[in-house]
């Protein structure tokens, strides 16, 4: 099935075009607890089943994507957008712009897990209007969208934001990579008349660590909540060794208290067998590494993460670092596995929550 799915289907006259798509990833995690909070237990899962179509219709692009792992479908990737040179317009709903780490698929990205700053700031699917271009190394995005998406329809707000960096070294194998970007929310009533409150509550344990969740911000009041985020990020590549880091923040303000969270990473990633990590100037992100030997290519990951919230009289931050192999054995089919250390703690109180390890895997396939 999944080999027919791959093959595109063309209208004869090629105004019409279908091309299927998708990806599986099933995960496992064993865990290391120590004796304070409460204990994560192993556990394996069909993490993400997708499934796309995307093509051209009369000059528009399109693209329909849905997620079928868990007990309903969801919605990803629902758009329409048409290109004027280098520049393009997307209407739908998208994967917003903002932050490298996020900006990349989880069929690339080389950890398990994306950082904490990307789980806990970038708006990911939501729905709006973005324009996005490139010229000479420079690219540039933006957006107004709802915090609503087609299935998260009780998050109620409006939003604009916008992300936009160069790379004067842009060649195969060296690749010098700068961008920011900025974005401002609005959430209508968190908490109230069937909105949903506005929490930020990262997993600093990974997929499966439900109890490892760290309450960085709680707005339920009512009151509206005006969110100013930014992000600063910096990549290098330099033959088969590429460097990743970000650091970016959010404040948020509901008229009468203050919450702040941020967050910030240092990641590095080595390619033993000869390849070198893909680069997309035009969008400013990586891309999907093709292994150069039948037997496949081999990675080693390693990479720092913290973040931190405050909002009183509520001190918390995690800290974690993360250590993986990755083997690449085709250009559609990988195996991960990681192993993470993480540290979470009261700083109000100057105490440790937990320490909890985690080793994580998965088996990925993409067509």
């Amino acid at each position: 099935m999944l080999l027919l799915a791959a093959v595109p289907v063309v209208h004869a006259d090629d105004n019409v075009t279908a091309t299927f798509s998708g990806r599986l990833h099933y995960d496992v995690a064993r865990f290391d607890n120590d004796d304070r909070g409460t204990d994560e237990r192993a556990n394996d899962d069909l993490r993400a089943a997708w499934l796309a179509v995307s093509g051209k219709f009369y000059g528009f692009d399109y693209k329909l994507e849905t997620e079928v792992a868990g007990q309903r479908p969801v919605a990803r990737d629902v758009y329409v957008a048409r290109s004027f040179g280098n520049t393009t317009v997307t209407a739908g709903q998208f994967k917003q712009f903002f932050t490298l780490d996020d900006r990349g698929s989880s069929n690339h990205i080389p950890a398990v897990e994306r950082s904490w700053l990307a789980q806990t700031l970038a708006p990911t699917y939501r729905l709006g209007v973005g324009v996005n271009g490139y010229q000479q190394g420079m690219f540039w995005s933006g957006s107004v969208y709802s915090l609503e998406s087609i299935d998260a329809w009780k998050t109620k707000g409006r939003a604009a934001g916008g992300r936009a960096g160069y790379a004067p070294w842009r060649e195969a194998g060296h690749v010098l990579h700068l961008g920011a970007a900025l974005a401002h929310e609005h959430y209508d009533n968190p908490g109230a008349n069937g909105a949903s409150p506005l929490r930020v509550q990262p997993r600093v344990a990974g997929y499966f660590g439900d109890n490892s969740r760290l309450n960085l911000v709680d707005f339920h009041s009512g009151r509206d909540v005006s969110v100013d985020k930014y992000g600063l990020e910096v990549a290098a590549v330099h033959g088969g060794l590429s460097l990743q880091g970000e650091y970016g923040g959010a404040l948020y303000d509901d008229g009468q208290q203050r919450a702040r969270v941020t967050s910030g990473y240092l990641q590095a990633t080595w390619l033993l067998t000869g390849e070198t990590r893909p680069y997309d100037a035009k969008a400013g992100r990586f891309t999907q590494l093709k292994p150069a030997h039948d037997s496949g290519a081999w990675e080693l990951v390693a990479r720092i993460d913290h973040i931190e919230g405050k909002q009183w009289p509520r001190d918390l931050s995690a800290d974690a670092w993360t250590v993986g192999v990755n083997w690449y054995a085709r250009k559609h089919a990988r195996v991960m596995l990681d192993w993470t250390d993480t540290e979470r703690r009261d700083e109000a109180a100057n105490r440790t929550l937990d320490r909890t390890g985690v080793l994580a895997g998965r088996i990925q396939l993409d067509f």
